[in-house]
């Protein structure tokens, strides 16, 4: 099932794009005939030179080349524009810089211009600025891992009584996954997003540190965390400082905190914090460069990277998840509804993950029709609920936090007690009942229960169940504790991106969280395919460092060709003819402009009236620096030149391209009233899917789901409360 998963599908790949050739280059790893209509560049892409034909045969291996796909047997289209035809049969995805109901509809795109628009190159960088635009092609990567989702969804619905025939996914909308949290909780206050410097964003500490040999990364967010990791470093009464108990506080006192912490971990080498900090129970990471990732022996076990098809002396990763087999039965899943109105509808999916990315994970399925059941305990909720403040206010803080109602929309939740048996039990039958499973629980947790993925799967034939641990759940790291800060540290992509003189830069505050969420839904979807032959009982084994690996991969290639490290040059990039980010008028507004050809700089000179090649960036920056940046812009794309405004994360609902898109939503909930979600990244035939209900509040859905699918009667009801098996109030934690 590893390679020959989607056998049997005929795609047609209509695009010399990174993000259909990645698409594309999704379904030929799983087995898919992936016919490629259009010959792609084998230079326009990655660092130039041996790396660019080393990327583009990554993105493009186990492809075939014909101009002219058979009709008959393609079910699916891949393409930047519409297509019709001979292909009608076909479900066509179209996959574009910007969403064609909006005015960037015929913008020029770009890596580059995509990190400005999305919110995430604002806060990276210099306090005075510039900010950094980020290197790579992870816009484009995420584009099209999201165009993936949507579309094999859309091949699983067909066969469960959908009838769509089109869909459409936008890289700038897809990617918007990094800030949609940051977004919601903005928008009800009027804080604004600050860029607060190198490796310093709205968590403190979380970010890279100098050890005596290296790098170390840090993410200490709750009391505990901060107390034990302050007793590690030698500086017990920072850790005791009642102020210093408050994350906020920290973080306004982050120049004073800073140089101790800095010293104090600076005295040892990275390897004695790594270990001692994880057996401390503190998110601690290695930080290592390009070549030293793919020699890391963790990464090596797990098989995380191979050589590059074609180019053999190149080394690229691998697909960042394994899937291990159980029982199989010869029967197919469950009956489907006689007609669907949406890809998933009749799709069953237990959510048993937290935080971010494996609800993130789960929301792809709601927001495709599947019945996603989230499941909590009144005792260990999930914690992007919130892990401080009175539990019992009015109204109780885990029921106000928006980035927890922005990632869990479209769910239906319950609480259960995983250390009662009747808990254990009710889950047990619940897995029985469903198609997919989702964890992310700190490895062993769930195992150690009873009630772990692996068992589950192994017990139930035909369920998929998702582990997401940071490292894997196999390799002498599996057990490691992390955030998504933790996930990019030990990435690799610190070392991509940033100035020279500035330590390996982080691109966001917690990275791995949406790029595993993306991810895990995909893996999920495989293997969901796959079972339309046989009810096969699959576990995956999700990395979600390895997930980051793909957004890398361009520079990853290109150092294992190298025997320097790739220099890192702040917003410039070696394949780009000019890549800057520059002041416009008013206050912290900022232009930036991606020149990728010749045709594009000839347009910048000639809208300047410049001629003389050295003087085209003084001269955008003095015309830029009277205009503000949306205006300016708008002026340049309209001359075929590529530019944008480095957008921060407050201003994106008031976007022209969003709003005119209608990509931000207010729905009504009890406890928080009118908060903000964002739409699907997709459109299905025109139309976003519909936001059924607003995020679950605790335990909301107790009654309907225990009675419903398992029969739980009023007098079971009512004991599996007053035990306190079931609830809809925080409970006091039984630690």
């Amino acid at each position: 099932m590893i390679n020959d998963a989607l056998a049997g599908l005929t795609v047609s790949e209509h695009s010399d794009n990174v993000a259909i050739r990645y698409c594309g280059k999704l379904f030929a790893a799983h087995g898919a005939r992936v016919i490629q209509a259009t010959p792609p560049s084998r230079t326009g892409v990655g660092y130039g030179g041996a790396a660019s034909e080393a990327f583009a045969s990554w993105l493009d291996h186990g492809k075939h080349r014909h101009s002219a796909p058979d009709a008959a047997s393609t079910d699916l289209v891949i393409s930047g524009q519409p297509t019709s035809g001979a292909l009608s049969h076909a479900l066509h995805l179209t996959l574009t810089w910007f969403d064609p109901h909006g005015p960037y509809r015929d913008w020029h795109g770009s890596d580059a211009l995509i990190q400005a628009l999305s919110g995430v190159a604002f806060a990276v960088g210099p306090v005075a600025g510039p900010p950094l635009l980020p290197r790579g092609h992870a816009p484009q990567l995420i584009g099209g891992a999201t165009g993936f989702i949507a579309a094999l969804a859309g091949l699983v619905g067909r066969g469960n009584g959908w009838r769509g025939k089109h869909i459409e996914v936008d890289v700038l909308s897809a990617n918007l996954c990094f800030m949609e949290s940051q977004v919601a909780t903005l928008a009800l206050g009027t804080d604004k997003a600050l860029r607060r410097g190198i490796n310093r964003f709205s968590t403190y500490p979380g970010g890279i540190y100098p050890a005596a040999d290296g790098w170390i990364g840090v993410t200490a967010l709750t009391p505990a965390q901060w107390t034990a990791f302050c007793d590690m470093i030698g500086l017990p009464e920072l850790g005791r400082t009642p102020r210093y108990q408050v994350l906020t506080n920290r973080l306004a006192d982050s120049a004073v905190l800073e140089p101790q912490l800095s010293d104090a971990l600076a005295r040892r080498p990275a390897a004695y914090w790594l270990e001692e900090g994880q057996r401390c129970r503190i998110p601690m990471a290695p930080v290592p460069d390009l070549a030293e990732v793919v020699r890391t022996p963790h990464w090596m076990e797990r098989g995380s990277f191979a050589p590059v098809g074609g180019m053999p002396e190149a080394i690229g990763p691998a697909m960042p998840f394994h899937f291990h087999q159980f029982s199989a039965e010869q029967t197919r899943l469950r009956s489907p509804p006689a007609a669907s109105t949406l890809p998933l509808q009749g799709i069953s999916v237990l959510d048993l993950s937290m935080g971010w990315a494996g609800p993130l994970a789960a929301r792809h399925f709601a927001d495709l029709g599947a019945d996603v059941l989230k499941v909590e305990s009144c005792g260990y909720f999930d914690w992007w609920r919130g892990w401080d403040g009175d539990m019992n206010a009015d109204p109780p803080p885990y029921e106000t936090r928006p980035s927890f109602l922005m990632v869990n929309r479209n769910k239906r939740g319950i609480t259960l007690d995983f250390k009662t048996e009747d808990g254990r039990t009710l889950l047990r039958r619940l897995a029985a009942q469903s198609d997919v499973l989702i964890e992310n629980h700190a490895p062993g947790v769930l195992d150690r229960l009873g009630v772990g993925a692996a068992a589950l799967a192994e017990a139930n034939p035909g369920l998929i169940a998702l582990s997401m641990g940071a490292f894997g759940a196999r390799g002498p790291w599996r057990g490691f504790r992390a955030y998504g800060s933790t996930v990019e540290q030990a990435s690799g992509l610190p070392f991509v991106s940033g100035r020279a003189k500035d330590a390996p830069t982080m691109q966001h505050v917690a990275y791995g969280d949406p790029v595993a969420g993306v991810y895990g839904a995909m893996a999920c979807l495989i293997a969901l395919y796959a079972g339309r032959r046989q009810r096969v009982s699959t576990w995956i084994d999700l990395g979600q460092v390895e997930c980051l690996f793909q957004l890398g991969a361009d520079a990853i290639i290109a150092q294992s060709l190298c025997a320097e490290p790739l220099p890192r040059e702040g917003s410039a990039h070696p394949a780009s003819l000019l890549r800057i980010c520059i002041p416009a008028a008013g206050q912290d507004e900022w232009l930036a402009v991606s020149i990728e050809t010749e045709q594009q700089l000839q347009a910048l000179s000639l809208f300047l009236d410049v001629t003389a090649a050295d003087q085209i960036e003084l001269a955008l920056e003095d015309w830029c620096t009277v205009r503000y940046a949306q205006d300016a812009a708008r002026a340049l794309q309209s001359a075929g030149v590529p530019a944008a405004i480095v957008r921060p994360a407050h201003a994106l609902p008031d976007d022209p391209q969003l709003s005119a898109a209608g990509f931000w939503h207010w729905l009504e909930r009890p406890f928080i009233g009118r908060h903000l979600v964002p739409a699907a990244p997709y459109r299905l035939d025109g139309v976003a899917p519909p936001f059924a209900r607003p995020a679950p509040t605790l335990g909301q859905h107790n009654q309907d789901v225990l009675g419903e699918r398992l029969g739980v009667d009023a007098a079971e009801f009512e004991r599996l409360e007053h035990e306190g098996v079931i609830g809809t109030r925080a409970a006091a934690r039984g630690d």
